[in-house]
């Protein structure tokens, strides 16, 4: 048995401890979270897309090295989609309140799906470049979020600060990953076939991929569900009467 066997399925299955932490202490998050993991695990099968390009990691059955596929990525996958869509408003204490049924007939929302769908539409022509696959995924993730920007402008500071906190959160794992199993870096990715640089110990391109997972899902519920983070409920839009911005706030006389 190889000796990294399981380091894999644990790694995966850490994921879920702050999921699970952030679905305790968020119950109006719950189905945002539900919504975020249900629909990212799929994509936990386009494993074989990676493997071995990306990396080669030993897993349960041997799954990854017999078919490319294997049950560690659907487990990952599951919990970075939940992470993702809540991470933001549990560190901010954001609420999420509908979009006012005026902001969507802006006309930039005539291009609302499309926005939605560029990261999907943008991976198979990317993959097919000359580059390692991850630069494909990576730019798609890009591509995603600036269109979900231009689309809903309201959803700037969530991206931005959303793929930071997640590169966070995502480095801490890489951390323990390190620690807990020396040398498994070196042993599973495909260094040979990136960049060469990396940041206290890890690839460039694993924390690119956090960082950017981050700036795309962070925003992607409320963009997909006409939802919007809000301190205290009140609206982020400008009234279509006025034009001027409604916030709502709790001090005597507001």
């Amino acid at each position: 048995m190889h000796p990294h066997h399981y380091v894999w399925l644990i790694w995966a299955g850490a994921f879920l401890i702050p999921w699970a932490i952030l679905y305790w202490i968020l119950p109006s998050h719950r189905r945002a979270m539900w919504w975020g993991s249900v629909f990212m695990a799929p994509f936990g099968l386009t494993e074989p897309l990676f493997v071995p390009e990306y990396w080669n990691p030993p897993s349960l059955f041997d799954l990854a090295w017999r078919t490319g596929f294997d049950i560690e990525s659907i487990i990952f996958s599951f919990a970075i989609g939940g992470i993702g869509v809540a991470l933001y408003n549990a560190i901010t204490r954001k609420k999420l309140v509908p979009v006012p049924e005026h902001e969507k007939h802006h006309r930039r929302h005539r291009f609302h799906y499309f926005a939605l769908a560029a990261p999907f539409v943008a991976f198979p022509i990317l993959y097919f470049l000359p580059w390692n696959p991850i630069y494909a995924g990576i730019a798609a993730m890009t591509a995603g979020a600036a269109a979900n920007v231009l689309c809903r402008p309201d959803l700037k500071r969530n991206t931005l600060i959303g793929g930071l906190l997640f590169l966070g959160i995502y480095t801490v794992f890489l951390t323990g990953l390190e620690w807990t199993a020396p040398g498994y870096i070196e042993q599973v990715w495909n260094l040979q076939a990136l960049s060469g640089i990396t940041i206290a110990a890890f690839p460039v391109e694993e924390l690119l991929f956090g960082f950017c997972f981050g700036l795309f899902w962070t925003g992607v519920y409320e963009h997909f569900n006409w939802m919007s983070s809000s301190d205290a409920g009140g609206s982020l839009f400008p009234s279509s009467r006025t034009g001027r911005h409604i916030h709502t706030t709790q001090r005597t006389g507001a």
